[in-house]
């Protein structure tokens, strides 16, 4: 009998209490107590009580143990506090790549294809007639052969340059991105984390660019009442501050640090939920925090311009869905000429993965 059969599926039972399971939840745990391994270590126990994820063989005293064994735990010995260590700092990125990306599919190894075509190393689908310049080994041979049986006869055969086609090629770009993450007391507000998201966003990219684009840069650049650059190693220990939102001075350090890249193809990604609230003038701040104030607005679109001369782009990724910051961000976005992205926290590390890997402008020929 032809056919299909079909049975009732019985999912695998997850296993509890290995050194694994505990590990991602462990790693899970640290971005949201902000690298604080004694808080999250505490949180974990709490979570074994209520839902028994250890057993009688393996405890959380055994984790603990296996943790500093393979060296993703320091403990000082003066005061008993935990530390992480570099090798969990790199888990924590490569389990938020995993995690954000994993499901996505993914371009080649080492490349940015380009909207346009040029002088490249992989081919795609595309032909045109030569043209003074191209590589012969872009010539398709076998295409212009028959070009030339087909315009001269096969008695007679001769080629002529007319008869060339070509492949055309991807070129591979270099990408210098700054990714700007708004640290504004906001971002925790109206009981929504959006840090946390945030953070894991920006881990996956510098991950995902480490490993996969190493010749690419990414710089990351936090903006509260002021700006200042991140390292990599900081970024699991990021959090929130009493802050306003200084837009301006977050896109004036992110402009002078790509001003200084030497790559052809730079960008900007925003991530924030709220309205630019501040500005530095001297050693004073001036804020609104009630609306979307003229001067602070003003301020804020000129830079954004000052990008567009300059051929930044910015992509704003808006974590927020108010309809009068939906139109500060249009206008934002109309200046710039970048894009713009009204994402939801789940959605947030798909949307950046795909405009990152989308998102060539220029390419060298």
């Amino acid at each position: 009998m032809r056919g299909f059969g079909f049975s009732k599926f019985q999912p695998n039972e997850i296993p509890k209490g290995g050194f694994e399971e505990l590990l991602k939840l462990f790693l899970e745990l640290l971005n949201y107590t902000s690298g604080d391994a004694g808080e999250a270590l505490a949180w974990l126990n709490e979570l074994d009580k209520q839902y028994n994820i250890t057993n009688d063989d393996y405890g959380m005293g055994d984790f603990i143990d296996e943790l500093k064994q393979k060296g993703y735990l320091d403990e000082d010995k003066q005061n008993g506090e935990f530390r992480i260590t570099g090798k969990t700092e790199q888990s924590i990125r490569q389990a938020s790549l995993e995690e954000i990306f994993g499901k996505l599919k993914k371009s080649g190894k080492g490349n940015h294809r380009s909207p346009q075509s040029g002088q490249g190393d992989e081919r795609n689908s595309e032909r045109r007639e030569f043209e003074f310049g191209d590589s012969l080994d872009q010539i398709d041979m076998t295409q212009s052969i028959h070009n030339a049986q087909v315009n001269h006869g096969i008695g007679d055969f001769m080629m002529t340059e007319r008869d060339l086609e070509v492949e055309e090629m991807d070129y591979k770009t270099l990408t210098s991105t700054v990714l700007m993450i708004d640290i504004s007391h906001s971002m925790i507000l109206y009981g929504e984390d959006r840090i946390t998201p945030a953070k894991k966003v920006a881990m996956a990219l510098a991950e995902l660019i480490r490993t996969k684009y190493p010749k690419d840069t990414l710089d990351i650049v936090v903006f509260g009442n002021d700006a200042w650059p991140i390292t990599l190693k900081d970024l699991p220990y990021l959090q929130v501050g009493p802050f306003h939102t200084n837009t301006y001075a977050g896109l004036e350090l992110a402009t002078d640090i790509l001003r200084r890249r030497k790559t052809q193809n730079k960008q900007i990604f925003m991530i924030t939920d709220g309205k630019p609230t501040c500005l530095k003038e001297g050693t004073k701040y001036y804020k609104n925090s009630v609306g979307l104030d003229r001067k602070v607005v003003n301020k804020t679109l000129n830079m954004a311009a000052q990008c567009k001369r300059l051929k930044i782009p910015i992509t704003t990724f808006m974590i927020a869905k108010d309809p009068y910051l939906q139109q500060f961000v249009r206008k934002f976005t109309e200046t710039n000429g970048g894009k713009a992205f009204y994402s939801s926290l789940n959605g947030l590390g798909e949307y950046i993965f795909e405009d990152y890997i989308k998102n060539r402008r220029r390419t060298v020929r």
